[in-house]
């Protein structure tokens, strides 16, 4: 699985907004209807600019869009962003699978050749730096080992 950079940044947006219990309520409540922020401030236990934070990180991610109407800030839910971060997890849960059913290969394998690493060769993983998929000690650095 080969993503690219921009791909990659913003699903660590996605997902660094999606990892905190108050937005992903503000998203659920903004999917279901338009919120202003005051409306939104007032739902949960919170100053109102924490709640503007919130709003912030989750529009910057792309979860939801504001737009002032007078002197209030609308916020709306963006479904595109959510389907954007299914299918990203979609794809990882692929790559799992994968290596999940090459290690059940492995153990299932009556005879295996003595001169491979089965662990080496089931051991690729998606390099965070760059998501694209390696083998642990093919790429491994120096300095890691």
């Amino acid at each position: 699985m080969v993503v690219r950079k921009e791909s990659a940044e913003r699903a660590d947006r996605i997902f660094h907004a999606l990892a905190d219990a108050t937005r992903r309520q503000i998203v659920a409540l903004t999917l279901a209807g338009e919120y202003s922020v005051s409306d939104l401030a007032r739902r949960f236990p919170m100053s109102f600019a924490a709640v503007q934070k919130h709003v912030a990180v989750l529009e910057q991610a792309g979860l939801v869009t504001k737009e002032r109407r007078g002197r209030e800030q609308r916020v709306r839910g963006s479904a595109d962003s959510l389907r954007e971060a299914h299918r990203l997890l979609d794809q990882l849960a692929d790559v799992w699978r994968g290596r999940i059913d090459r290690v059940g290969t492995i153990l299932a394998d009556p005879d295996p050749d003595p001169d491979s690493d089965p662990i080496a060769d089931a051991g690729a993983h998606l390099d965070p730096r760059d998501g694209k998929e390696h083998c642990h000690d093919r790429d491994r650095r120096p300095e890691e080992s």
